[in-house]
C-alpha cells in the first residue's frame, strides 16, 4: 500500500470517528428521527401570555440558561390571548423539530377546550406534546385599594350581602386564577363578578389603581413587594402551606375552600410529533437549568417551586389535570358571573 493510500485510509477512519457519538457522554443535544442533532439553530420560546407577568420573567431567564447551555440563541416571543390558547395554537402549527416551544401553564390544554366545547371529546395531547415541567406557582388572592374589608371573610360576606358587587379579576378566562374565583363562589354561594384580563401584567396595573376589588394572581417578587408596601392586601394563598414571605396569610384550604386551594404548573410544550429523543433532550436541558444558577435563585426568591420530572411525568400531569377539570365543568362547579 502506498503512502497516499495509507493517508486516505486514515482520513476515512478519522471522519467516521468524528460523526459517531461519544459512548457514555452526557448528551446536550438530541437525535431527531432523521438523525440530525438538536438543536441545529435558534430556539423560539413562545410565552402564551403578554409581557409583564411572572411567566414572562421566568421564561426569559430560562431562555438565557438554555442558550448558554446549548450554545444556540434562544429568544422569547409573547403571544397572549384567549387564556393562552393563541400562543399554543402558534406552537401546534410549527415544525415538530424542537426549535419552537411554548412556555405555559396547563390550563390552555386542560381547561380552555372544556369551556369552549364542554361536550366535545377532546384529547389535550392531540396537537401539543408536554416535554418539561418548570415550576409550580402559588396563587395569591389580594384586595386592591377598592376593597374596604380587612380579610377574606369580609370579602365573602360582602359578596353575599351585595350580589355581584365584588369584582374579582383574573389573568384570563380558564386560567388558574379564574378557577380559584369560581370555586370560592361555588363553595360560598356568593355571586361574584369575574373580570378577565389578557394577562397578568395588565391585570396587576389595574389592580393598583383600584379598578376592581379583588384579584387572583401568581405569587412573584413584584406582587410580594406590593403587599409589603401596602398597595395590595394579601387575603389568602393557594399553596400546600403558608408562604414564608406571608406567614400571617392563610391558605384557602385553611379558610375552608380546599377545592380553591390551587397552584399553577408551568412548563415547556412542543408540537405533537416532535421526536421523543428531542423531547428527552429538552427535558434534560430544563433539569440542568433548574439545578442551579439564576433560574433556581429567581424561583426561590419568589416562592415558586421547581417542578422536576420526566417527559412522561409531565404528560401524566396534563392528563390528570384535564380529567379533574372535566369533572368540575360537568358538575357546574366552574362558574361565576363574568363582566360584559
Amino acid at each position: 500500500m502506498t503512502a497516499a493510500h495509507v493517508r486516505a485510509a486514515r482520513r476515512r477512519v478519522l471522519l467516521a470517528a468524528a460523526v459517531l457519538p461519544l459512548a457514555g457522554a452526557g448528551p446536550r443535544a438530541g437525535a431527531a428521527a432523521d438523525g440530525r442533532a438538536w438543536p441545529t439553530r435558534a430556539i423560539r420560546l413562545v410565552v402564551v401570555y403578554p409581557p409583564g407577568g411572572v411567566s414572562d420573567t421566568i421564561a426569559r431567564i430560562l431562555a438565557e440558561e438554555l442558550s448558554r447551555d446549548l450554545g444556540v440563541p434562544a429568544w422569547v416571543e409573547n403571544k397572549g390571548g384567549a387564556g393562552g390558547s393563541v400562543g399554543m395554537e402558534t406552537v401546534a402549527r410549527a415544525a415538530p423539530d424542537g426549535h419552537t416551544l411554548a412556555f405555559s401553564a396547563l390550563t390552555p390544554l386542560t381547561l380552555n377546550p372544556l369551556l369552549s366545547r364542554p361536550s366535545a371529546d377532546h384529547d389535550p395531547l392531540r396537537e401539543i406534546a408536554p416535554v418539561a415541567a418548570v415550576m409550580r406557582t402559588p396563587v395569591l388572592v389580594a384586595g386592591t385599594p377598592a376593597f374596604t374589608g380587612g380579610d377574606f371573610a369580609d370579602l365573602v360576606d360582602e359578596a353575599r350581602r351585595r350580589p355581584g358587587a365584588i369584582r374579582w379579576a383574573s389573568s384570563g378566562v380558564a386560567t388558574t386564577g379564574h378557577m380559584v374565583m369560581a370555586q370560592v363562589a361555588a363553595a360560598s354561594g356568593a355571586r361574584i363578578t369575574h373580570i378577565p384580563y389578557h394577562g397578568g401584567g395588565p391585570q396587576l396595573n389595574d389592580a393598583l389603581s383600584g379598578r376592581f376589588e379583588v384579584l387572583s394572581t401568581n405569587v412573584a417578587a413584584l406582587q410580594l413587594d406590593y403587599v409589603r408596601t401596602g398597595r395590595l392586601k394579601a387575603l389568602a394563598v393557594g399553596a400546600p402551606a403558608r408562604l414564608g414571605a406571608l406567614p400571617g396569610v392563610p391558605t384557602l384550604e385553611e379558610l375552608g375552600y380546599p377545592q380553591a386551594n390551587l397552584m399553577s404548573l408551568f412548563g415547556l410544550f412542543a408540537p405533537a410529533g416532535t421526536p421523543r429523543p428531542v423531547q428527552e433532550s429538552i427535558n434534560a436541558a430544563v433539569h440542568r437549568a433548574l439545578a442551579g444558577g439564576t433560574l433556581a435563585e429567581r424561583l426561590e426568591s419568589a416562592y415558586n417551586l421547581p417542578a422536576a420530572g420526566s417527559v412522561e411525568d409531565f404528560r401524566v400531569a396534563v392528563r390528570d389535570d384535564y380529567a379533574a377539570n372535566r369533572r368540575l365543568v360537568s358538575a357546574g362547579s366552574l362558574r361565576g358571573d363574568q363582566a360584559p
